[in-house]
């Protein structure tokens, strides 16, 4: 079966990222595969894979979010064929983190890939993390 739009499948994921960013995880979850081939791995560390570890992984960072909104989101690269495709790209994002009280601006790198699934494009898996610029090397020890 044929895919629909890919360029469709990444305007929802912007829209889900905005929801996200506002706590409702919602438009996020539902372009998610439900397969167990899954990943996320968020800036707020670890490794989900598979719907049951990923799910919660989504409300737990959404929960740590408050007076959230996006800025902007840079497409670095994006491509894909029949059966996948990928994003690459900066989020720009603004909110108060945890316990903070201040509002931060928040940069993301963050890479989603998507499969075919049923005719429908999902997210298969998403990494995000702030190393948006360049670092010493002793900064990732």
């Amino acid at each position: 079966m044929r895919c629909a739009s890919f360029e469709d499948a990444v305007v929802r994921n912007h829209e889900a990222i905005v929801a996200f960013m506002r706590r409702d995880t919602q438009p996020f979850k539902d372009l998610y595969s439900r397969r167990d081939d899954a990943t996320l791995a968020n800036p707020f560390g670890g490794v989900a894979r598979g719907w049951a570890e990923i799910a919660p992984r989504i409300d737990r960072a959404a929960s740590f979010y408050s007076d959230g909104e996006t800025t902007g989101i840079e497409t670095i690269s994006s491509d894909h064929t029949d059966d996948f495709g990928y994003c690459f790209e900066i989020e720009h994002l603004r909110g108060r983190l945890g316990a903070r009280d201040v509002v931060d601006e928040i940069d993301l790198r963050t890479s989603s890939v998507f499969r075919c699934e049923d005719g429908d494009w999902k997210l298969v898996h998403r990494h995000a993390d702030p190393a948006t610029d360049l670092r010493l090397p002793e900064s990732i020890v």
